[in-house]
């Protein structure tokens, strides 16, 4: 009798230990399913705020385009980040012709001169563009360096080794013509700049002296690239008035120099007109820009 107890009790132990897991296989069983229905549930809900979001964030630059006559469509150089900017200065200049708009604001016409200018990029290259808006700092000193020949030249001029080698070209073209080209400034360091800028506004102010005078950091002549040049004898202040500024609107851009700062261009450059300031930016970059009648801002805005 007693062992069949015993073996009553071990049956039921064994069948409550067979219960109790198939409990807790259960429980487990619908807190997994649980978790996997919240999942579920989240990524439902997330996808929907995203459907919901997306099409408004879509109509929001619709209607930003919108105000820009679809221009993006239009034109390569514009640029999506810009799109706000490109509104504030529409605004403030309905007379201006949408693409007008967008180049002057990728110069930065739209930003205050010198506040908000930016590290100068494309350093060492032809296309470096150093102006009101993009700076080069107090070390940079351009690769290359080489000394003009004193034929085409006064004393000590330097440029970078492809404009020295191109000017030493086109000056020796124009002897041939009985012109004369000779370089009375090139690269200048910081430093120097310092010194002249400042001789400047002392002399006639600082906007006064900022209409022809980079500050320092913001003069392109730091690049080795840019060159001031007269005929020897007349003034180069006078140098629109010679047979050689005339040879060299026919011809410049055929060595990669452009005149740096046109007439008519006052407000993209930042630069009273100048017909003695060129500077090399490259047989091809001179040859759309003459083409096209544009200055150099222009130019790279249109990149």
């Amino acid at each position: 009798m007693a062992k069949v107890i015993k073996r009553k009790l071990k049956i039921k132990w064994k069948n409550f230990i067979i219960f109790t897991l198939i409990i807790l296989f259960v429980i487990l069983t619908i807190i997994k399913c649980s978790q996997i229905v919240l999942i579920k549930i989240k990524n439902a809900i997330d996808h929907n705020i995203e459907e919901k979001e997306e099409p408004k964030t879509k109509k929001t630059e619709k209607s930003k385009l919108d105000q820009l006559d679809n221009i993006d469509k239009k034109i390569s150089y514009f640029r999506k980040e810009n799109i706000d900017r490109y509104i504030a200065y529409k605004e403030e200049n309905r007379e201006l012709d949408i693409k007008k708009v967008i180049i002057n604001v990728n110069i930065g016409l739209d930003k205050k001169v010198y506040e908000d200018a930016v590290p100068a990029t494309n350093l060492n290259k032809n296309n470096i563009l150093v102006n009101k808006y993009n700076y080069l700092d107090d070390k940079y000193v351009p690769k290359n360096l080489e000394k003009v020949s004193t034929v085409y030249a006064l004393s000590n001029m330097k440029l970078v080794e492809k404009a020295k080698e191109a000017y030493e070209e086109m000056a020796k073209d124009a002897s041939k013509n009985k012109l004369k080209l000779v370089i009375l400034s090139s690269y200048r360091s910081y430093d120097y700049q310092v010194d002249l800028y400042n001789r400047y506004a002392k002399k006639d102010g600082k906007d006064k002296a900022d209409t022809y005078s980079g500050r320092p950091g913001f003069s392109e002549h730091q690049t080795g690239l840019a060159i001031d040049i007269y005929n020897g004898k007349t003034p180069y202040t006078k140098f629109e008035s010679t047979k050689e500024f005339d040879w060299m609107q026919d011809n410049a851009y055929k060595y990669g120099f452009i005149l740096r700062f046109p007439k008519g261009k006052e407000l993209e450059t930042g630069y009273q007109y100048e017909s003695w300031h060129y500077r090399y930016v490259g047989n091809d970059i001179a040859k759309e820009i003459h083409n096209k009648d544009i200055c150099f801002e222009e130019y790279m805005a249109m990149q």
